[in-house]
């Protein structure tokens, strides 16, 4: 079977206070993958987006995980300054050091985060799973949060250049 690493992006409380869309189910989701991914030895990674300022600075309230997000120790945890969970930070050498083959991806934001660390995962050669249910935005003026899912997942799918799979499945047919 295929070496996975799930990766859970920018689950914190300064993103999900007030709750995105479905936000407390995606939560559960995520809760749920994690237990799953941990039950077959498969890393589990919170990234954590943090800012030199403001709600989102290291250490901060608005930093820390979203309340009823359930890390366990084991769990791994990276920190990154960018929309890109790889750009300067230590998560290739992680996911190398495990010899993972494939991505898991869940967590905020459908249309930066989540997005560009798909793309990246891509291009550095790992197969993605984008969980369809798993990740979420907040409304924008110009569309919807489950537009904007929507289209993630859709799209996302439709790269091919990268000359490796992304697939977006809902959380119960993610197999780990």
């Amino acid at each position: 079977m295929t070496k996975q690493a799930l990766l859970v992006i920018d689950v914190q409380r300064g993103l999900f206070e007030p709750a995105p869309h479905e936000g407390y189910a995606v939560m559960e989701r995520i809760n749920s993958l994690a237990e799953r991914a941990r039950a077959a030895g498969v890393p589990v990674v919170y990234v954590q987006h943090e800012t030199r300022a403001g709600a989102l600075a290291h250490g901060t309230d608005g930093w820390r995980l979203a309340h009823g997000l359930q890390p366990r120790d084991g769990d791994h945890f990276v920190r990154k300054t960018t929309p890109d969970s790889f750009l300067r930070t230590d998560l290739q050498d992680k996911l190398t050091s495990w010899g993972t083959e494939q991505v898991v991806i869940c967590g905020y934001a459908s249309e930066f985060c989540v997005d560009t660390t798909t793309r990246r995962a891509a291009a550095l050669g790992y197969p993605v799973v984008l969980v369809a249910d798993a990740h979420t935005t907040h409304d924008k003026p110009h569309m919807s949060a489950a537009q904007i899912r929507a289209h993630h997942n859709a799209t996302l799918p439709d790269i091919g250049s990268f000359g490796v799979k992304i697939e977006a499945l809902p959380a119960a047919e993610v197999v780990f």
